[in-house]
This record gives C-alpha cells, structure tokens and sequence, in this order.
C-alpha cells in the first residue's frame, strides 16, 4: 500500500470518529433538550396554555438561521431541523393535554 493511500485511510478513519463522536453528542443534546420541553408540556398543560408558541417559534428560527450562518451551515437546513424538532415538542405538549 502506497504511503497516500495508507495516509488517506488514517485521515478517513480520523474523520469518521470525529462523525461517530459527534452523532452522539447530538444525540445525548437532543435527548436532553426534549426532557425540558416535555417539562415545558407538563407545565402547560397544568395552566392550559397553549401547546405552541408561534411568537416564540418565530424567534427561534431567525436565531437558529443567525447561529446557522455563523457556523457556516446552511440556514435553510437549519431551519428545517428546527421546524421539525418543534413540530415533535408540540405533539408531545399536546399528547399532555389528553
């Protein structure tokens, strides 16, 4: 095996851990980020507020796209992720009305 290759198999195998290892830290935000939108359902659904909070949405994703631009991703991309993980809690606030 030439030394270029034998080099790009160690910097693909770099970069492919730095992935693994990042996958799991979204993973463990995410999953700590929906415990407190899940407390956030409970405590609406305690004082019947509403599920969503388009004011608050809103706001949101002009500071995801801001975030977005600032680390070179895609805003559109961004605000999609964040479209969806909205539309998630809101399903899970209103599954605490019932």
């Amino acid at each position: 095996m030439s030394d270029d290759i034998t080099r790009a198999a160690e910097l693909l195998k770099e970069h492919r851990e730095s992935i693994d290892r990042l996958d799991a830290i979204l993973v463990y935000t995410l999953g700590e980020r929906f415990k407190h939108t899940q407390a956030v359902g409970r405590l609406k659904a305690a004082h019947d507020l509403p599920a969503s909070d388009p004011a608050r949405e809103e706001k949101q994703i002009a500071r995801l796209e801001d975030m977005a631009k600032r680390a070179d991703l895609d805003p559109e991309f961004a605000k999609n992720f964040l479209n969806f993980i909205i539309a998630e809690v809101i399903q899970h606030h209103k599954k605490h009305k019932e």
